[in-house]
């Protein structure tokens, strides 16, 4: 404990001068928490611009900072990252989809999971994903039309869902896929009205937004135990995939994970490791479809690159512009809005002083569109990643995956898919979003776009379309 004070002490190297740091005034009881309910992205964009890099408000009792500089986010997030936990004004919500997996277990809990989990994310276990990937992403477009409609958002999330369930769990979810898509839906608007909320309603509370959320909670579960039974029936000593792993590992005393915590792992590992990718690509189609050059300059360098043929791993060094799309999507538009901790105890920054149980907001919105940092930070620029802009950036200045220890496991996975299937689908088609359906910004645990993205299709040329057998 006297190391963990220590560090804290040192939390800023600026001396404490200050015990409240500006910000705007909340009502009594509720403080700011209206405002900040009736517009998450425009409150804290608003308050930032105002109050500057610290902010400090209230959220129904619960005392909360905005921090908008990257060092004081690094310290934090990195330096003393074990003087804070995830949040639980947020989290405490929603502990019946994620139970103790991955992404909101702590402490020793949190590292072991880490540990099972991060082989299934590395090495050539990850490279060797792509073709999986590749393949489904073709099965997908086989079913494509030339000047149709679609919405492309709920095409991404069914395709990534599909490549996450094959290369992850080593299985086959296509039946399933429209029944996870609804529950999905359903999960995210319901965690966006109770992040609202100044207190916890019980989930057994009858209101129809509860039904909806343990309807869809127990169609994940579904989905999953089928999964778990048919490994069972099969055999899992020997492989590899994510699924495997952790039913064939085995703590001190020789003891597997309870069918519990195959749940919340698995649970989470489904859920997290499609919806990043699908965001992050239904954003890239919603600028690219209003932006024809830069269509045209993807659908080129994947012509140059790929050609006629089917895109490997191999490509990815060399469709730069390809990646520079979704890196720029991710800067508008990042998949996580905003990241919470909580401080176990007293902590400084920027020469103000934190109590213990402080609430800490560190927001990707508005850090991306910090004109600090980004030239024209509102406009859609790709090629300001094709000029050396990621090393030259405050290391928290552009933070689409979070930072720290609890990084994003995925975000390797979720580059190199995304890189993939946008390369794939240009090389078959072109889209123009549609301007008469209206598409909103919803924050929930993600940045969903609300409406969907529906977009025109246009086939390309047939020496841009892919040549060799699609086979799973």
């Amino acid at each position: 404990m006297a190391e963990t004070s220590s560090s804290v002490s040192e939390l800023s190297s600026r001396p404490a001068q200050r015990e409240r740091p500006p910000g705007p005034k909340g009502v009594p009881v509720l403080g700011n928490l209206f405002q900040f309910g009736r517009d998450q992205l425009g409150y804290l964009t608003e308050i930032a611009h105002t109050y500057g890099d610290v902010v400090g408000f209230d959220l129904a009792g619960w005392p909360t900072v905005l921090l908008n500089d990257p060092d004081d986010i690094e310290q934090v997030l990195v330096k003393n990252h074990r003087s804070f936990i995830k949040n639980r004004l947020i989290w405490r919500h929603v502990t019946a989809v994620f139970g103790q997996g991955i992404l909101t277990a702590e402490g020793e809990q949190w590292q072991r999971n880490r540990r099972l989990a991060a082989p299934a994310f590395a090495g050539q276990q990850l490279l060797g994903y792509g073709a999986d990937m590749i393949a489904l992403t073709n099965r997908m477009l086989d079913g494509w039309q030339d000047g149709e409609l679609r919405d492309v958002h709920v095409e991404m999330m069914g395709l990534t869902l599909a490549i996450a369930a094959k290369t992850l769990m080593d299985s086959e979810v296509e039946q399933d896929i429209a029944d996870m898509d609804h529950a999905v839906t359903d999960l995210t608007e319901e965690m966006a009205s109770r992040f609202k909320r100044p207190f916890v309603i019980p989930d057994w509370v009858p209101l129809p937004g509860h039904v909806r959320y343990r309807r869809a909670i127990a169609t994940g579960e579904r989905v999953i135990a089928r999964m778990i039974a048919e490994r069972r029936a099969n055999g899992y000593e020997g492989r590899i995939d994510f699924l495997s792993r952790l039913m064939a590992a085995r703590d001190e005393n020789d003891c597997g994970m309870s069918d519990r915590q195959l749940r919340d792992e698995t649970l989470t590992l489904l859920l997290a490791g499609h919806e990043t990718t699908a965001l992050a690509l239904s954003w890239s189609f919603h600028l690219i479809g209003q932006n024809p050059e830069v269509d045209r300059r993807v659908a080129a360098e994947v012509l140059e690159v790929v050609g006629d043929r089917l895109a490997t791993v191999e490509d990815l060094p060399n469709l730069k512009f390809t990646e520079s799309v979704i890196l720029e999507a991710m800067r508008l538009y990042p998949p996580a809005w905003a990241i919470g901790r909580e401080s176990l105890e007293e902590f400084e920054a920027a020469g103000y002083r934190f109590g213990r149980g402080t609430t800490v907001l560190i927001s990707p919105w508005v850090l991306h569109r910090d004109s600090r940092h980004f030239d024209q930070p509102e406009t859609f620029l790709p090629d300001r990643w094709m000029t050396g802009l990621a090393h030259s950036l405050p290391r928290f200045a552009y933070m689409p995956f979070g930072g720290g220890p609890r990084i994003c496991i995925g975000q390797r996975f979720a580059m190199i898919e995304a890189v993939l299937l946008l390369a794939t689908i240009a090389q078959r088609f072109s889209m123009e979003w549609q301007r008469d359906r209206k598409i909103t910004p919803f924050p929930s645990i993600t940045l969903r776009p609300k409406g969907g993205v529906w977009v025109r299709l246009s086939k390309r040329r047939p020496a841009a379309r892919p040549l060799l057998p699609r086979t799973l």
